[in-house]
């Protein structure tokens, strides 16, 4: 007879004492699960003569007996005899792993009325087998024995289970894709990005004929989970999409590995949890199906993609080359030199002219305990730079993912532009400690384009950075980094939020008309439009254009108050202007939010406002409002290369940024 042991837990057989009732040496193979269970008497199946019982057992054999009255108990000979009635019990289980098969014995002596006469025996021989499938369930980066909440998963820093990664890098230069898009191995450097499983078993050198290990997932999990096993030296494919169980070779007393990848992230028809397991099953006999007897099971949550915002440092910052954009690159390159971060340039021959490195891709990471790497998210837009994540990006333990439109019709606003993440914030009593996603939409009441659902629905499915919609149909281009982005700051939140603002642009021309500048030209030393401050302030289209601007952008104040815990001293007004073109705003000079954000350098569109004396009155302006934050200000020349084709600064960069020291398996439940 067989039992499972699991951990430190004690196995009880289960069976009628009647069906016990075999000659002394023969043996039988059984089994039960770990749980409490009782072996009932039944006068139907003794010799109508039997009234009573006694039982010896090995030493590695605990026993005891229920619904027996202990007050009637006889002793002949030195031996126990127990009175046996139709509820009369025995429990019986092996306090240990078997060495050997059969090492664990109990036998039964049945006696009539008198209690002197032995009228039937019985024996039985166990076995107990040892199994555990074993994961990082405390999420520490080793693998626990046995960890008793291996088998579901738990948010917050007392969280328990395991964690998975996708495997989204390309480790080796012999592959193409990214590396879970096949069932090979190509490097044992893969290893590193999977999680480990480990399987141990204690127990006899072999088991007893008609039983067997098996290691499966079901049909649904099969699709997001690969499992790789070391066998004769080579790591196999064993588990994953159409491989749904494994025979696990047992051989006695030893831990088998394996290794486990994620194939998908959470989506919104996948919830990122994946369970495996391992069963001990029983064949006994031909033509009838296998049958557990015993099963365990472990979880895994796949890791979200996490985004990064801004106030993050550096690590790597990523422009292109064109025709006009020398001097740009040059600027971009000493404030990067200054930031301590590294500089990647996208030449012409990879980029083929487009320029807006931001709209193409969003950088993130994945995390779990044992590792740690980034991701690029590649947005469906199919620009010059569609190939440049792909091809340039995706390598060892630097992932690639992205959304295909599918039948949905794809719009300025699925240009990652579009898609921006506040610092950590507090709203009440709930906090978000990786922040929060933006993304820009239409105008509630209407039919206006907005980010693709397939794109929405990812990153909803996340779960860590509750997105939030905003209003920026009414922008040309439609991007949240048109009117508002966050800096660091060493106070309050260690944040603000800038936004774009035409009534303090419009404050501060009046007051510089007033002071008797009125004559003042914006965009000095460019070829284009004469525009003075009184021109400005006086002609009634700029006036009622940037009213509609501000009220667009005050709605958007307002959402981003309320879902980011924010108040006004967390909010620093930009001044902008905006002009109407089919329709929508554009940016009327060069949009001062629209910038990047390294550590305390800032690299700002210059504005070419009225230059008052020295300096231009809206530089200056700031330059006074970020000062208090140890912010230094570079104003960067944008016009010819980023202005004039409807995007700034920020539109023309992007930024690689390290990873939250928060683990984003500590959040309390999304």
């Amino acid at each position: 007879m067989l039992l499972e042991m699991m951990g430190t837990r004690r196995l009880i057989y289960a069976g009628c004492l009647s069906d016990l009732r075999q000659r002394e040496g023969s043996k039988q193979m059984a089994t039960s699960n770990p749980a409490r269970a009782q072996t009932a008497g039944s006068t139907q199946g003794a010799p109508p003569e039997c009234k009573w019982f006694s039982f010896h057992h090995s030493p590695n054999i605990e026993a005891e007996v229920m619904n027996s009255d202990p007050t009637v108990i006889k002793v002949i000979n030195g031996e126990k005899l127990w009175a046996m009635t139709s509820k009369t019990c025995v429990e019986f289980y092996m306090t240990e792993p078997s060495s050997e098969t059969n090492d664990g014995k109990i036998n039964f002596a049945y006696f009539g009325k008198g209690s002197d006469t032995v009228v039937d025996k019985s024996g039985i021989y166990l076995t107990a087998v040892q199994i555990s499938l074993d994961v990082d369930a405390d999420r520490d980066g080793v693998v626990e024995k046995n960890n008793p909440h291996k088998a579901s998963w738990t948010w917050g820093p007392d969280g328990q289970g395991a964690v998975l990664l996708v495997n989204c890098d390309k480790d080796s230069l012999l592959s193409r894709k990214v590396d879970a898009d096949d069932n090979l191995l190509l490097s044992k450097t893969d290893l590193l990005d999977m999680s480990k499983m480990v399987l141990r078993v204690h127990g006899p050198e072999k088991l007893p004929t008609g039983y067997h290990l098996m290691v499966y997932v079901t049909p649904t999990d099969a699709q997001s989970i690969g499992v790789f096993h070391l066998h004769n030296k080579v790591y196999t494919h064993v588990l994953g999409r159409q491989k749904l169980f494994y025979r696990a070779r047992y051989t006695g007393t030893r831990e088998l590995e394996f290794f486990v990848e994620g194939l998908r992230f959470p989506d919104v028809d996948f919830n990122g949890l994946v369970s495996i397991k391992a069963s001990l099953l029983e064949n006994q006999a031909e033509g009838i199906p296998e049958t557990p007897i015993f099963t365990d099971v472990v979880t895994f949550r796949i890791s979200p993609l996490v985004l990064t915002p801004n106030t993050l440092d550096p690590i790597e910052v990523f422009v292109c080359s064109v025709k006009e954009n020398y001097l740009f690159l040059k600027l971009i390159k000493t404030l990067v030199e200054e930031s301590e971060c590294k500089m990647q340039v996208c030449f012409e021959y990879v980029n083929r002219g487009d320029r807006w490195m931001q709209d193409e891709m969003e950088f993130g990471y994945i995390h779990a305990p044992h590792q740690c790497f980034p991701v690029v998210l590649d947005s469906p837009r199919d620009g010059g730079l569609k190939e440049f994540p792909l091809r340039q990006l995706l390598g060892p333990d630097f992932g690639y993912v992205t959304k295909l439109a599918m039948s949905e019709k794809v719009s300025s606003l699925d240009s990652f532009g579009n898609l921006e993440v506040s610092p950590p914030v507090t709203v009440g009593d709930k906090s978000y400690p990786l922040g929060r996603i933006l993304i820009g939409s239409s105008f509630p009441t209407t039919s206006g384009r907005r980010m693709i659902k397939v794109i929405r629905d990812f990153l909803s499915a996340q779960r860590v950075q509750s997105p939030i919609e905003l209003y920026t149909d009414w922008l040309l281009v439609g991007h949240v980094d048109e009117f508002m982005t966050f800096v660091p700051a060493p106070d309050r939140k260690g944040f603000r939020l800038l936004l774009a603002s035409p009534g303090i642009c419009f404050r501060i021309l009046a007051e510089k008309k007033h002071e008797g500048h009125g004559d003042v030209t914006m965009f000095q030393g460019l070829k284009t439009e004469r525009w003075t401050i009184t021109k400005v302030l006086s002609t009634d289209a700029v006036v009622r254009e940037n009213h509609y601007a501000q009220h667009c952008i005050d709605w958007n104040r307002d959402i981003l108050k309320r879902e980011l815990g924010l108040t006004e001293d967390d909010i620093i007004d930009i001044p902008a202007l905006f002009r109407m073109q089919d329709g929508r705003a554009t940016a009327f000079f060069p949009n001062m939010v629209n910038m990047i954000v390294l550590k305390k350098n800032l690299g700002i569109p210059k504005p070419y406002g009225p230059v008052i004396k020295v300096t231009c009155c809206l530089e200056d302006y700031v330059i006074d409002q970020l000062k208090p934050l140890e912010l230094t200000c570079t104003f960067i020349d944008d016009v010819v290369s980023y202005h004039k084709q409807l995007g700034e600064v920020h539109c023309g960069t992007n930024v690689r940024r390290k990873p939250f020291a928060f683990k984003w398996w500590q959040m309390a439940e999304p």
